[in-house]
């Protein structure tokens, strides 16, 4: 899959079976679902699923917590858009 027949399924109203956990954390937080997309990888300890939270606490403005997870992801802070963060991150992921 390509990022861009990722964002083609963000019409549909749940994502693809197929998607790893954290790509659908991924897809319900470009769905504007930030709690969905949370609750995901919440409790995952991974070091894919700690950069997925990361950028979710930046989404949510909490950069404490994200720096936190930044480096439990052992992943440098993001320093662009919360948009090309996204897009990075579905790439490297998919």
């Amino acid at each position: 899959m390509t990022i861009l027949e990722f964002k083609v399924t963000l019409n549909q109203s749940n994502p693809p079976s197929d998607l790893s956990v954290q790509l659908q954390a991924l897809w319900w937080d470009a769905k504007g679902n930030w709690k969905q997309a949370h609750d995901l990888i919440d409790h995952l300890n991974d070091n894919i699923s700690a950069h997925i939270h990361a950028y979710l606490h930046r989404v949510e403005g909490d950069l404490w917590n994200a720096r936190y997870w930044y480096n439990r992801a052992k992943q440098p802070e993001f320093n662009g858009t919360l948009q090309k963060e996204w897009e990075d991150l579905v790439e490297r992921y998919i």
